[in-house]
Formats: C-alpha cells, sequence, structure tokens
C-alpha cells in the first residue's frame, strides 16, 4: 500500500505578495468580442460526425492505417462514393 504524499508548500505565505488583480488583469482574464463571451475550445463543426464501431479484417485496417494520417476520413469518402454507384445517396 502506499504513503499518503505530502501536501506542496505554497509559493508565497504573505497574501501581500500575491500579483494585484487590476483592470488589465480583468480585461484579458476572459475573451470577449464586444460585449460577447467568446466560447473557449475548438469551434462547432457545421457537419458532426457520428461515433460507430465498426468490424474490419485485420489486413484491411492494417492497409488502411498504413496509407496514412486521415485513414478513417478515405473510409468515409470511399463509402460515400459507393453509395453514389449505387444509386443509394
Amino acid at each position: 500500500m502506499s504513503a499518503k504524499k505530502p501536501s506542496t508548500t505554497a509559493t508565497w505565505t504573505d497574501p501581500d505578495e500575491a500579483p494585484e488583480l487590476d483592470e488589465a488583469f480583468f480585461k484579458n482574464a476572459h475573451p470577449y468580442k464586444g460585449t460577447q463571451l467568446k466560447p473557449r475550445g475548438r469551434p462547432k463543426a457545421a457537419v458532426t460526425k457520428v461515433p460507430v464501431k465498426l468490424r474490419l479484417d485485420a489486413d484491411v485496417l492494417s492497409a488502411l492505417r498504413a496509407s496514412g494520417e486521415g485513414w478513417q476520413t478515405r473510409i468515409n469518402d470511399s463509402l460515400r462514393a459507393s453509395l453514389k454507384l449505387a444509386g443509394r445517396v
């Protein structure tokens, strides 16, 4: 069983040593566009994809992965092209 690790010490002990929170700090604390708060993170995609579990033969999967990055997108494009040939999309 592992022992409980000691807590780390604070970088300062006197609250007067804390950096001053001036107007510039609060202005830059959150990204705003005008008066609107900008959302953080990756922007939402116009077209989203649905995660699925798909069983493929090992040799097919290894060949696709060996083709480099973007192999999942290439699978999607191939499936879409085969559906168009079949007249289903």
